[in-house]
């Protein structure tokens, strides 16, 4: 959403330094998560999530040009598209020549730029024939300053003292709703419901949700449930309690930073033990987490994943689909995207050779779907993380059980390694799942790996 890179960093310095107990729900204690009644979609157990970009995919940037990409994406193997705003965009105070995308003008229309409503409800028909889930990106906090509520209802926003409207941050082109009118709740809630009646849409990205009422996104999920079974994304880390009725998923950006970091040499791989030490002191193990390394907001404002991974891309993508969570993909990843994109202006992906990605990410997509130590939340496994003699090089897990164990042993530096994985229980036939290679593991294998190198090793009791 706009500009947020310096919000996010000073969220994540407060969220590094302060206490876990400031995140957490009322009545949670550092060694209890908090309990949530959400229950996923059956399809979203194994799924992999797949950012679009309507704007920059196509030359074009419409609706119908990007529905020609569909089969093309069926055969890489995402499950749901989560389409960036679909909106008439905000013409007073914009910023450049397009303006933002999270610049509302009308909740209940489509930008002509991408098309009409049928061409949009098309593309959503055709995702769905073709076994996609999709999901619209929903901005709840702010509008466009030229939205009609402004004139109809100017009491639904908050104002300075001097009755003047309010932009959040320096995000000069919206301005702030204000959540202690309860019609606007309904109003809000009412828009929702109408893209699930009107295009059959599977659920809402919310676009910063944690400024707004927990009990609005309660609501909110409570009255879309009566349409139909919804699946609802928050873009925040910092309010765990969106997670306990509304949201099945929220962000893992401090994972994100900290595998940048790691690539960049400026934290041990070690790091990651102590990170999801303190995951498991927050979350259940229903949640979901969404795991990336790029994603609109990071390849327009912080750099591509190139210029923040260097040589580690594909080790610390592959992370995404090994971890705990939901893996995504950005609009051109898959093709080895390494331009920053405007925001405010057309800047079309450069779709060029995708041979050298296309199957790289397509591989990771198959393991997700087909082992199931590797689903999401409840319906996969968690984390176990496994010792190694060189923790500030190398990381190394595994999930699953003795029926079938999923062990990952990554070198996330840039030097040679010879290390020794202490992995009690895991003796056995293993196959490496991405060479083929047989591996026969004792209780304390040992590997030599060159920088980046991983292994995906699988073991079943068949």
């Amino acid at each position: 959403m706009i500009i947020k890179t310096f919000h996010r960093y000073f969220i994540l310095v407060i969220f590094l330094f302060t206490a876990i107990s400031c995140q957490q729900p009322a009545g949670h204690s550092d060694t209890t998560p908090f309990r949530t009644t959400v229950r996923h979609p059956e399809w979203s157990k194994n799924a992999v999530l797949y950012e679009v970009n309507i704007r920059q995919y196509t030359p074009e940037g419409t609706f119908r040009s990007f529905e020609e990409h569909l089969p093309r994406l069926k055969r890489l193997g995402v499950d749901i598209l989560w389409l960036m705003p679909v909106y008439p965009i905000g013409e007073k105070n914009r910023k450049g020549s397009l303006g933002s995308y999270y610049s509302i003008r009308d909740y209940t229309a489509v930008n002509p730029h991408y098309g009409s409503l049928e061409d949009l409800k098309h593309l959503v028909a055709t995702a769905h024939a073709l076994g996609f889930h999709v999901l619209f990106d929903w901005v709840a906090n702010h509008t466009a300053w030229d939205n009609p509520w402004t004139r109809e209802h100017p009491e639904w926003y908050e104002h300075d003292k001097d009755g003047n409207f309010v932009s959040p941050y320096d995000w000069t082109d919206v301005i702030q709703l204000d959540y202690s009118d309860h019609d606007l709740w309904k109003a809000m809630i009412g828009a929702m419901q109408y893209w699930i009646t009107e295009t059959d849409i599977d659920g809402f990205r919310c676009d910063y949700p944690g400024h707004i009422p927990v009990a609005f996104w309660d609501s909110a999920r409570t009255v879309l449930e009566k349409a139909k079974p919804v699946f609802m994304l928050a873009e925040d880390e910092e309010h765990p309690q969106l997670l306990a009725h509304a949201f099945d998923m929220n962000y893992a950006w401090e994972l994100m930073h900290l595998t940048e970091h790691i690539a960049q040499g400026k934290e041990k791989a070690s790091a990651l033990t102590d990170y999801f030490d303190r995951q498991k002191k927050i979350y259940p193990p229903q949640v979901y987490r969404l795991n990336c390394i790029t994603n609109h907001d990071e390849n327009s404002w912080s750099g591509t994943a190139f210029e923040r991974y260097g040589d580690a891309v594909k080790t610390f993508a592959m992370l995404t689909f090994t971890l705990p969570g939901m893996p995504l993909i950005y609009s051109g990843q898959e093709a080895g995207l390494n331009k920053r994109l405007r925001f405010f202006e057309k800047d079309t992906i450069p779709w060029q050779d995708t041979t050298a990605w296309s199957p790289f990410y397509r591989d990771l997509i198959r393991l997700k779907h087909d082992h199931k130590p590797l689903w999401n939340g409840s319906f996969g496994s968690g984390i176990d993380i496994l010792k190694n003699d060189k923790p500030e090089k190398v990381f190394s897990f595994a999930r699953g059980d003795q029926k079938e164990r999923v062990i990952v042993i990554a070198n996330l530096s840039s030097d040679d390694v010879d290390v020794s994985v202490t992995a009690p229980g895991s003796q056995g036939e293993y196959k490496d799942l991405l060479t083929g290679m047989s591996f026969t593991l004792e209780e304390d294998p040992a590997f030599h790996l060159t920088p980046r190198e991983y292994l995906i090793l699988l073991h079943t009791s068949d």
